[in-house]
């Protein structure tokens, strides 16, 4: 299987979000399957003429959301804890959730107010 990653130097994200983003999707998707091993840092980052931080930064990023694991020199796989996104994101919502009521915010405004962030953030 060969990893199919294009990351767009003139567009306005980021290199290394372009990468975390198209990992992430091709994991959860099941294209990249539970196991999968990635090419090493140094090794992705030339294929895809990128510094080998911005590699390690998307990499660094994919294991804080569950989507990979690294095991040490043995290499870095897609992670078998599919849902770890889920969890993340239930998470961070219960905690807006538990935040806004401190506040003394509505529960109508205060889902007014994540339809908002979500709409501004997924833009497609």
């Amino acid at each position: 299987m060969t990893l199919k990653i294009a990351v767009d130097p003139d567009a306005a994200t980021a290199p290394y979000e372009q990468l975390r983003t198209q990992i992430s999707e091709l994991a959860r998707s099941g294209a990249l399957p539970v196991g999968y091993k990635l090419p090493t840092v140094r090794g992705f980052a030339e294929e895809l003429g990128l510094a080998a931080n911005t590699v390690a930064k998307a990499y660094r990023a994919l294991e804080a959301d569950g989507v990979i694991e690294t095991r040490g020199r043995n290499g870095t796989f897609v992670a078998a804890a599919g849902d770890a996104a889920e969890r993340n994101a239930a998470s961070a919502a219960r905690e807006y959730a538990e935040q806004a009521r401190r506040l003394g915010m509505s529960r109508a405004r205060a889902l007014e107010l994540a339809q908002d962030a979500v709409r501004a953030v997924y833009t497609d």
